[in-house]
């Protein structure tokens, strides 16, 4: 569950662990962070596969109530993650095993991937600026650039049509 909500919020260890059911606001689609590492809350906006994930969550819990608890009922305490999510990296061969900020990076780097607004992303993870984003993710996925300047510039009409045919990098005519 922890690793879910993390997967759809971008949310850092010590954020997803801490949010209680009046964080999320079904009405909205959002889940509220009351503390960053920066101090200053913010609200993340969910898809809708989010908001169904987080409904499931909140629905029937005290307003004060964690969403994430450990399987034994109990509050997800400092660095109590590390031990199961190793566990799982090993039981699926990751190798490196995977660490619970990667979590986080695949959240931005899919937005960032689909062409989603430095800025966007940048108040989706709670960052001041476009900094880190650009730094850590405007780096991605040359092909979707490829892909998004060939879609969206057309044809100029001023090159005449040719028999070339490009194979394997070779051209052959």
């Amino acid at each position: 569950m922890l690793v879910t909500g993390a997967l759809l919020t971008g949310c850092r260890y010590g954020e997803i662990a801490a949010m209680i059911a009046d964080d999320f606001n079904v009405d909205a689609g959002t889940v509220r962070v009351r503390s960053s590492k920066t101090g200053k809350p913010r609200h993340i906006v969910l898809t809708d596969e989010g908001r169904q994930f987080f409904a499931g969550l909140a629905t029937g819990r005290a307003g004060g109530a964690r969403l994430f608890l450990r399987q034994n009922g109990k509050s997800w305490g400092k660095s109590e993650q590390q031990r199961p999510l190793a566990a799982a990296c090993a039981a699926a061969r990751l190798d490196p095993s995977a660490n619970f900020h990667a979590l986080r990076h695949t959240y931005a780097s899919r937005l960032a991937m689909r062409g989603v607004p430095f800025a966007v992303i940048a108040a989706q993870l709670g960052h001041a600026d476009t900094r880190m984003i650009e730094k850590h993710y405007g780096h991605l996925a040359p092909s979707y650039v490829a892909e998004t300047v060939r879609a969206a510039f057309g044809t100029l009409g001023i090159v005449e049509p040719t028999k070339v045919v490009t194979i394997a990098g070779q051209v052959y005519t």
